[in-house]
């Protein structure tokens, strides 16, 4: 891969049509997450187990168009995959807590928080195709004041910390913490090799 591949990408990080469907496919998964607590327990339980398949059978049960993706997870978070049209590079979208700080913990009670917080976020991508490219076009140019404040005029809770731009091979992470939790959450949107 060569640098400009993964380096700042002046037309956007991902094409407009696979942001839109990437959030328009995760939207009812975070709503459930946001609104059902049970379901929100289900599932931090499946991430902690490091259980595929029963997070395969839950995020399909309220996206089915999930159906098909690739989904991972490594005990403290989870990431559905995308495909961006570019064989070498899948547009990944998750909550975890960083590596290194935690092993084997995935709490309900903040993963709703984030989904909570991020729904504006999320519909806006999805239905709104001049804020997606203005949104992927700043995150394709690593624009922090850009996208810092397109974030945050959407995203609107004391919890979130800090927008970082650039991360992995491209994309953005909301840094979350919560007065209840001692880790932090962040929900990705980024680049990855499959």
């Amino acid at each position: 891969m060569t640098k400009n591949s993964i380096g700042k990408r002046k037309n956007g990080f991902v094409p407009v049509r696979v942001l839109q469907r990437t959030a328009a496919i995760m939207l009812p998964f975070y709503r459930a997450i946001a609104k059902n607590g049970a379901f929100a327990r289900q599932w931090s339980r499946a991430v902690v187990a490091t259980n595929l398949i029963a997070m395969g059978r839950l995020l399909k049960s309220v996206s089915p168009r999930t159906s098909g993706l690739p989904l991972g997870t490594n005990g403290i978070g989870y990431f559905v995959a995308f495909p961006t049209g570019n064989f070498r590079l899948e547009l990944a979208a998750g909550v975890t807590i960083p590596p290194g700080t935690a092993q084997f913990i995935f709490e309900a009670r903040a993963h709703r928080a984030v989904a909570r917080a991020i729904l504006p976020l999320y519909i806006q991508l999805a239905r709104n195709t001049c804020f997606a490219a203005a949104f992927s076009k700043a995150v394709g140019r690593e624009d922090r004041r850009a996208v810092n404040r397109m974030v945050r005029s959407l995203v609107r809770t004391p919890a979130l910390v800090s927008v970082d731009v650039g991360v992995e091979q491209g994309g953005i992470a909301l840094n979350f913490k919560f007065p209840f939790s001692r880790f932090v959450y962040r929900n990705l949107l980024f680049l990855q090799t499959p």
